[in-house]
């Protein structure tokens, strides 16, 4: 990568070696320092390449967690893979096209399937283009001298060839649809899994990004209730805010499913989605599933003790137990759907409280870990 890369310090702001028309982008790098702010050459796009101009990338909680050494990854890598960008740049003899098959244009405000599969493995045969054996994934791969720009905390991202490209609706702020791609198309994939929630009582552990988003969607889709629940009062309020009929504020000790049963008149819940990954939140939920239930494992992605559950009563029961691991593409499809139509329905404005640039990084992490805050924002284009 040394053609490629120039590196200095991260509080530095002179570049020494001059590049025309140099890309940007905060590298996290596995040692100290761990980030790095690089300039890099902007690359020569193939057949299917496109160049994008980031304009807005909201910080996940996977990229916190990676930051923070609780999530491992390869690096280098550029963290963040929830974006929204403006294209500048294709490849003049292969035209490029979006989810909808419309041409993609220079200028074009679009994001993009933060996974690009090969669509002729097994698992991409099968529909499961998430699992695809040569997957690449924006804001997680480790950089490599052909693509050196493959995250959201840079300047410009690369796309490769294959990626699925997604105009974002004029009507969408930036900041409300950057996340489509990571946590509201994740949700989007947890109700297809789910099926028909129309009358249907849905309770939701866990009131963040996925949370919230699931309580709108669930009472967009016609849940009958629509049971939020959260260690955090505020967080509880909100599901509030984004559609919940009641909300639990979960304490220690007390356990969920006398609750839960309390406000079904004692049959329990149609459907429960869990986004917490806590097992002791999983295995409360299960619970509190009608006969019949289906839960929906979200949030289980990262390592933590087996559960403990009884088989005899998942049989006695008729209980299903599934699990998404991000999406596909018409997941994605749907999320900037959902976004454009109900986004002054419910505050999404509200939940990406703060802003900062691309040299503001750190303090970016800083606000994104110590403000519990549901997204913030890094604007490369925005200067400091």
């Amino acid at each position: 990568m040394e053609s490629a890369i120039h590196s200095v310090g991260f509080s530095d702001n002179i570049i020494d070696i001059v590049m025309s028309d140099p890309c940007v982008s905060i590298i996290l790098t596995g040692e100290e320092p761990a980030l790095q702010r690089t300039e890099v050459k902007r690359p020569q796009l193939q057949p299917g390449e496109v160049l994008v101009e980031i304009l807005c990338c909201t910080i996940c909680g996977s990229d916190l967690h990676t930051y923070d050494g609780t999530r491992s990854t390869p690096c280098p890598t550029i963290l963040g893979h929830e974006m929204v960008g403006r294209v500048v740049d294709l490849h003049p003899e292969y035209p490029t096209v979006d989810f909808l098959n419309r041409p993609v244009k220079i200028g074009d405000r679009i994001t993009w399937s933060v996974a690009v599969a090969c669509q002729k493995c097994e698992y991409c045969r099968r529909g499961l283009t998430q699992k695809c054996t040569s997957l690449f994934k924006y804001g997680h791969q480790k950089l490599t001298d052909k693509n050196y720009l493959s995250g959201g905390l840079a300047s410009h991202c690369h796309l490769v060839k294959g990626t699925t490209i997604f105009k974002v609706p004029a009507s969408l702020p930036d900041q409300i649809a950057s996340p489509a791609n990571c946590a509201t198309a994740t949700v989007m994939a947890a109700f297809r899994l789910a099926g028909d929630i129309q009358d249907r009582s849905v309770l939701i552990l866990g009131a963040g990004m996925l949370g919230i988003t699931a309580t709108a969607v669930a009472q967009t889709k016609g849940a009958a209730s629509v049971i939020v629940t959260d260690i955090d009062p505020q967080r509880v309020q909100r599901g509030l805010e984004f559609g919940a009929t009641h909300s639990i504020l979960v304490k220690k000790d007390e356990p969920l499913h006398s609750e839960v049963l309390h406000l079904t008149q004692g049959r329990g819940v149609d459907i429960v989605f869990d986004m917490t990954g806590v097992p002791e939140v999983i295995e409360s939920g299960l619970e509190t599933l009608d006969i019949g239930g289906t839960m929906i494992l979200v949030g289980s992605v990262y390592p933590a003790r087996p559960l403990q559950v009884s088989a005899e009563q998942i049989v006695r029961r008729l209980l299903k137990i599934e699990g998404i691991h991000n999406y596909v593409d018409l997941d994605l499809a749907n999320a900037l759907n959902f976004l454009e139509r109900y986004q002054h329905t419910y505050p999404f404005q509200k939940l990406c409280d703060q802003s900062f640039s691309l040299e503001e990084v750190l303090q970016a992490f800083e606000a994104s870990g110590e403000h519990r805050s549901y997204r913030v924002a890094v604007l490369p284009q925005q200067k400091s």
